[in-house]
């Protein structure tokens, strides 16, 4: 491990790999953006070991036309949640209220004072217990008879929050606090025009056999939003995860299980590229799979957290992986439905989540989503930790006796 470790800390690739994830923008699945960056991935791994591609179908959506403005026309600043529903090409007039939080419960309680208008919703910060996501909150508006709803990004001087509105029938549209200030109580013009249609979602999946039977999948996802550079989510996972995978290759067969690394797109799309590409493999396949480690928004704080999907025994796995070599992870049990981990779990494979700053929001990941998201915020010696600590983990899982990897389910 000493060994696998010291190649991964002397690896200059990783932070030149996080800035050339970062060169390519938002990378807002199918887009040019996206595309070239997996092109480039699908290079990068490809210098570790023979990668493949193994596309996948999702609910693609595409923006035609969006406006906002005061109705004496001057125009406010916002992103349109994809997947929302459309206003018609002429746009809408609505009255704008404010329901603060937006809990379901309150806006259910809201009752005929929520029909027929446009109302504010305030984003939270979306990694913490407590947290309720946006996509409950756009549905209750929705179910509650709103005509439109809006993302409020709370902090001043950030902007507008983006986002997906997969399956809600009302436009939906991301704004910064200042914005939603001049719209509370007043009317305002909404247009939104977008189109829903098939498509394809790239899945790159590098495969290195071990000394033994199995695999252990490490994973992350590429793709991003349309704001800032889609640096902490999730250039920061990417980055590790290739780094990861150059510096175990050499050591693998002398491992009790192989290594598959997967690259996922659309997960900002309900998950949707990780849970077909499950479905899509052969059940001896999947079978094989006896753990996942996916990384995904693993800088923006020091403190890590492993979200271990309600598998019990994953907790004190990890973190006597972390000890290993003195370093500390918190573990959240519940399951999370936020990251592809999720449909690994599902599946029934031992899985989970590293992620940085769980219920810490005070740090850097409350910038998630925003134009905000961008390298100057990612340290380069907090994401090297945090690489060497999933190094820790990776290295436990791929050598743990077939024992004490049939406990971890």
């Amino acid at each position: 491990m000493r060994t696998f470790l010291g190649r991964l800390a002397a690896d200059p690739g990783l932070r030149a790999d996080f800035e050339a994830l970062c060169d390519f923008g938002g990378r807002v699945q199918g887009s040019a953006s996206a595309e070239a960056a997996f092109a480039w991935t699908l290079a990068r791994l490809r210098e570790t070991g023979p990668t493949v591609e193994e596309p996948v179908p999702y609910s693609g959506w595409a923006l035609r036309r969006a406006a906002l403005s005061l109705l004496d026309g001057t125009a406010l600043p916002h992103v349109p949640l994809f997947g929302s529903g459309n206003t018609g090409p002429d746009g809408v007039e609505l009255e704008v209220i404010d329901l603060g939080r937006g809990a379901p419960d309150d806006i259910a309680a809201a009752g005929e004072a929520v029909r027929g208008k446009a109302v504010l919703l305030r984003h939270e910060y979306p990694f913490a217990p407590w947290t309720i996501h946006r996509r409950f909150k756009l549905a209750a508006a929705a179910a509650a008879g709103a005509a439109a709803a809006l993302m409020v990004q709370p902090e001043p001087g950030i902007g507008p929050v983006s986002g997906g509105a997969n399956g809600v029938p009302i436009p939906c549209f991301g704004v910064g606090i200042e914005v939603a200030s001049r719209l509370a109580g007043r009317r305002a013009r909404l247009l939104l025009e977008g189109e829903a249609a098939p498509a394809m979602a790239p899945t790159l999946v590098l495969d290195l056999p071990g000394g033994g039977e199995g695999r252990v999948v490490l994973s992350a996802h590429l793709d991003g939003h349309p704001l800032g550079e889609s640096a902490m989510d999730n250039a920061t996972g990417l980055a590790a995860v290739l780094a990861l995978a150059r510096a175990v290759a050499p050591d693998l067969l002398s491992c009790r299980r192989g290594l598959a690394v997967c690259v996922f797109g659309a997960e900002e799309w309900a998950l949707s590229g990780s849970k077909a590409w499950l479905a899509s493999i052969d059940p001896a396949r999947r079978f094989a799979i006896r753990f996942n480690l996916n990384l995904d928004s693993i800088a923006g704080h020091p403190r890590l957290t492993a979200l271990t999907s309600g598998f019990t025994a994953l907790g004190p796995f990890v973190r006597q992986a972390a000890a290993a070599i003195g370093a500390e992870v918190a573990v959240h049990l519940p399951l999370m439905v936020n990251s592809d981990h999720a449909n690994f779990a599902a599946a029934g494979i031992p899985a989970l989540r590293l992620i940085a700053g769980f219920d810490v929001p005070e740090g850097a990941l409350r910038h998630l989503l925003t134009g905000a998201d961008t390298r100057a915020v990612v340290p380069p010696g907090e994401l090297k930790s945090a690489t060497i600590t999933a190094g820790a983990i990776l290295w436990a899982a791929l050598n743990a006796s077939d024992e004490e990897i049939a406990a971890l389910a």
